[in-house]
């Protein structure tokens, strides 16, 4: 009886295990990248009231390339617990739905690490216009999160701003452009293009505003030397 109850429970799991690999292979499959209307993401409401000024936070192509008005910016300031990723594929901007090029995201990750960038402070009566452009400019990111942004690394630091507004990218499921890290990811970016130019355009851009800020980044900075050397910029 033991013998037939065990094999029995080892089939049940089998069973199970090939079930589970035959799901996880439909969502992997699913998992094709392209691009899409604006809406399909949706968004938790924001903690400031329509009538107040909003910040938001750039680490990305906001920082060489804001496209939206705003009262004042200061940088550089930092978001702790984050890191910069090159994880979210691009089929919009930087790359095709059959050749995705990569754009930043952030990461979450301990405490003691931060992503450096700027933030940007719009006028309440700009508030509306600049959020539906920032829906549609970063309609591929899954989510869309409020921040505190701090002007020194340090664990006993008080914010000098809360509640910043950034969009950052995950390996959610509604993703469908998460393309995670690569071995090759210096090539990917080094041979993708899209309707806004070239991967490796973004990459520089974003490198030379950050050095312009003094910002020091030495895994991005890694990735673009890596880049160049690939394209012999």
């Amino acid at each position: 009886g033991s013998v037939r109850l065990a094999s029995s429970l080892a089939m049940r799991a089998s069973s199970a295990h090939r079930a589970r690999s035959v799901a996880s292979a439909s969502s992997s499959a699913k998992r094709v990248p392209r691009d899409h209307d604006v809406g399909i993401m949706p968004r938790a409401p924001l903690s400031t009231r329509a009538n107040e000024s909003l910040w938001v936070f750039g680490y990305g192509s906001i920082v060489w390339r804001t496209g939206f008005e705003y009262a004042r910016s200061i940088a550089p300031v930092c978001a702790r617990g984050f890191r910069r990723r090159f994880y979210q594929g691009s089929t919009d901007h930087r790359g095709t739905p059959a050749a995705p090029g990569r754009t930043a995201t952030l990461e979450r990750c301990s405490e003691d690490v931060a992503c450096w960038g700027v933030a940007y402070e719009v006028r309440a009566e700009d508030r509306e216009a600049v959020l539906e452009n920032l829906e549609i400019r970063e309609k591929q990111y899954d989510e869309r999160i409020e921040m505190d942004l701090y002007d020194v690394d340090d664990a006993n630091a008080v914010p000098v701003i809360r509640n910043a507004v950034t969009y950052i990218a995950t390996p959610a499921t509604i993703n469908l452009n998460w393309l995670g890290d690569a071995s090759d990811l210096a090539e990917q970016i080094a041979a993708a293009r899209g309707p806004s130019g070239e991967n490796s355009e973004y990459l520089y851009n974003l490198c030379e505003a950050l050095r312009g800020l003094g910002i020091e980044d030495e895994e991005l900075y890694a990735l673009e030397a890596s880049v160049r050397a690939i394209r012999g910029d």
